[in-house]
């Protein structure tokens, strides 16, 4: 597809008073979020059906779990070999092949009678895709975007993520009721060519930030570099360990209530929505920083109810509040883009996103596992209770950094 020649990366002015409307009147942010949206329903659909052919193809927690979440297996595969892509390539044309690439898989799962090996084998390489295409698209909206705005940017892009999943998976549900699984992977992949071409059309190409050529030499260059640096490392971990044991948690719902996983599924989606609304737009940047532990806490906590098997209606409660929790991403990111170099930053932010979905489809795996020996419930309030054990731990390696101030800019 043809793309105008590449221009200063220089960011568009935006009103300093800035809110999502602000944002939005930016062409290429607005394209990009677009875009975004739609690979999110599309996604959304795509695993929500995935997992229902699954369940009902072996009746397995594990199979049915890793097949909702496997994809984020692949996504560490990125990460270790291919991810310098995301700064040493032209930004709007990597984004656009790698969609399209995407758009391939998608279709590829509509196919009647695929053997379920080979839709796990093309679940890995839309996970390996992905992970690329958050770098690039990460890196493209740190520069599309001025970094005052940038928390509040990825406030609303996770929003959406949560709001689109709320739209997935209430409206997978009832089509499922009436379509196969295979009907449902067609409208994922009509989504899918969708958010192609808004990209295409609206994304204007930009230089290359990395001077060396991307390849697998480059990518562990950066890579050794960014975990050798304990404050970014520590970050990291606090990123992908305690979100992966809940989303193991989510991945069990199948499991504990097959008429009820829809719902259960779009509370946590809607509490994740309204989490990353208030805390993104509501908050400033230093209150941000200072309501991550807790945030973290309130993440894990609500699933330990699964354990007591109160009524659906108190399980659906808990899942919103829990799913606010996820909102403690924001003030993490935020301090992790002000420690990266800019031309590195598409890498080091696809790294951040490829380890926390790794560590969802750990999660996923690991609460499968467990299901196999303990109930479905169980299995659920065993997973949150080393998550809040683990953010409990890392408590004091989370806390302020002794050389540098809490961000302070006021995105509201």
């Amino acid at each position: 597809m043809p793309s105008s020649p590449a221009e200063p990366a220089t960011p568009p002015t935006i009103p300093s008073a800035t809110g999502y409307r602000s944002l939005l009147r930016n062409r290429e942010f607005a394209g990009l979020y677009a875009g975004f949206t739609l690979t999110v329903a599309a996604s959304t659909l795509s695993g929500f059906a995935l997992g229902t052919l699954v369940d009902h193809q072996t009746g397995s927690p594990f199979l049915t779990a890793v097949s909702m979440y496997g994809a984020t297996f692949a996504t560490v595969l990125g990460a270790l070999t291919l991810m310098s892509v995301a700064d040493g390539n032209r930004p709007r044309r990597t984004l656009v092949t790698l969609q399209g690439a995407s758009l391939v898989g998608v279709a590829a799962q509509a196919v009647p009678g695929l053997p379920l090996a080979a839709r796990f084998a093309l679940l890995l390489a839309l996970g390996f895709f992905q992970s690329l295409g958050t770098g690039t698209r990460m890196g493209l909206l740190a520069e599309i975007v001025p970094t005052s705005t940038y928390a509040l940017a990825r406030s609303l892009m996770n929003v959406t993520s949560g709001g689109m999943a709320i739209l997935g998976y209430a409206v997978g549900a009832v089509l499922l009721r009436h379509l196969s699984p295979q009907e449902v992977f067609v409208i994922a992949g009509v989504l899918t060519g969708l958010g192609l071409g808004v990209v295409a059309a609206t994304i204007r190409e930009r230089s290359i930030r990395l001077a060396r050529r991307p390849g697998l030499r480059q990518t562990w260059t950066t890579n050794i570099a960014l975990f050798s640096r304990k404050r970014e490392r520590t970050l990291l971990l606090n990123l992908w360990v305690p979100n992966g044991l809940v989303v193991g948690c989510e991945a069990l719902f199948l499991s504990y209530a097959p008429e009820h996983a829809g719902a259960l599924l779009a509370a946590g989606s809607a509490g994740m929505l309204l989490g990353d609304l208030a805390v993104g737009r509501l908050l400033t940047a230093a209150q941000r920083y200072r309501c991550a532990f807790a945030l973290r806490l309130l993440l894990a906590a609500p699933y330990l109810l699964f354990a007591f098997h109160p009524p659906m209606l108190v399980l659906l409660a808990g899942v919103f509040v829990s799913g606010a929790g996820f909102a403690a991403t924001l003030p993490l990111q935020e301090q992790l883009l002000a420690l990266t170099p800019d031309p590195v930053r598409g890498q080091v932010q696809g790294v951040e996103s490829a380890g926390r979905m790794t560590w969802q489809g750990i999660g996923a795996a690991i609460g499968g596992g467990v299901a196999t020996y303990l109930a479905p419930g169980a299995a659920i309030a065993a997973l949150a209770a080393v998550s809040v054990a683990v953010t409990l731990a890392s408590r004091s390696c989370c806390g302020p950094d002794p050389d540098a101030a809490p961000p302070a800019v006021d995105t509201r």
